[in-house]
């Protein structure tokens, strides 16, 4: 969700740099959300960046990589991309999968990075581009512009639109104006996670001020977000949505507050404000770009992106005040505009 998100501002440029250009993605089914509503068909409100999606589910494929069932998937995919006849492919994971997705194509143009997150990818891409960007999605905009020789610069990126997301939405909040406060208690991998009773001692000062707290949960998250609601005495409300109806409730909100999670870059990518509570990962590269934000680090952590299981010991030196004195001050400069 992360990569996907990083890369949007990039993609959002180019498509408005160059309306007329086909611009299709590949992408994991899961996220499909994110380029695309239910029952879109081109490009239009509900499918507002890309022309077509192509559909790979490389974390099954690696499930079985060798099975009847992946193979045929490959080539059937390799078929639908040739098709194509793609004069440029843009690898902007920078990882091995994503890499044979270039080559899978055939296109003769196939750009990456010089310096890929996994090294192996370069051996797929045959147009290396040196990337001064600190932050991923300037790296992004880097690539993007070694298309046709453009000088791309940040945007904030167009999400589609989901007309049943967008009444739900409008009912979940009706008869309310107090200020929206997202909480996203979870994270990819343990050593991210702050610990789910330091956000319900936040999410609890937050409501006690007013604030309508919800609280995400992500699949196999529910004891994490069951944790923030208990702090709050049911004032926080767990959501278990769709993202077709994160994306719509996340355009509403007033404030997200999360680690390094696909949540946080999904307030980012709609300007909102964001506390972002950070451990093992680099803000520099992949925190909050472009927003009103506050990213809590201890000077202990250091960049680690071995999955360890627990919180990692510099994210569990940061405290709930600090926290909850980041949250007031950007909610404090969102009531002043």
């Amino acid at each position: 969700m992360g990569d996907i998100l990083h890369a949007l501002p990039a993609v959002t440029a180019l498509r408005q740099a160059h309306p007329s250009w086909i611009i299709d993605w590949v992408v994991e089914p899961k996220w499909r959300a994110l380029l695309s509503a239910p029952g879109a068909e081109g490009r239009g409100p509900a499918q507002p960046l890309v022309d077509r999606l192509h559909f790979a589910p490389t974390k099954e494929w690696r499930k079985a990589p060798l099975s009847r069932e992946t193979i045929h998937a490959l080539r059937q995919l390799r078929r639908t991309l040739r098709a194509g006849a793609y004069d440029t492919v843009l690898d902007l994971q920078g990882a091995i999968r994503s890499s044979v997705v270039a080559r899978l194509t055939g296109s003769r143009r196939r750009i990456g990075e010089a310096e890929p997150r996994e090294k192996p990818a370069r051996w797929l891409t045959n147009e290396h581009i040196s990337t001064s960007g600190a932050h991923v999605i300037e790296q992004g905009l880097e690539l993007a512009s070694a298309i046709a020789a453009d000088e791309l610069g940040p945007v904030l990126p167009v999400l589609p639109v989901c007309p049943a997301a967008e009444i739900w939405c409008d009912q979940l909040l009706a008869g309310s104006s107090a200020p929206v406060v997202l909480f996203n208690p979870g994270a990819g991998w343990g050593a991210k996670r702050w610990p789910a009773e330091r956000y319900g001692e936040v999410a609890a000062a937050l409501a006690a001020k007013g604030c309508r707290v919800f609280v995400n949960v992500g699949p196999g998250e529910e004891a994490l977000a069951a944790t923030v609601v208990e702090a709050t005495g049911g004032a926080a409300l767990p959501l278990a949505a769709t993202l077709d109806q994160l994306i719509a409730l996340t355009r509403r909100i007033t404030l997200c507050i999360a680690g390094d999670t696909g949540p946080l870059h999904l307030a980012c990518a709609f300007g909102k404000p964001v506390v972002g509570i950070y451990g093992p990962t680099d803000p520099g590269r992949n925190g909050p770009f472009g927003v009103p934000y506050r990213v809590l680090r201890s000077p202990l952590s250091r960049r680690d992106h071995t999955r360890h299981a627990d919180p990692e010991a510099g994210l569990l030196t940061i405290q709930p005040g600090q926290v909850l004195a980041a949250a007031e001050e950007l909610l404090a400069q969102e009531a002043a505009l």
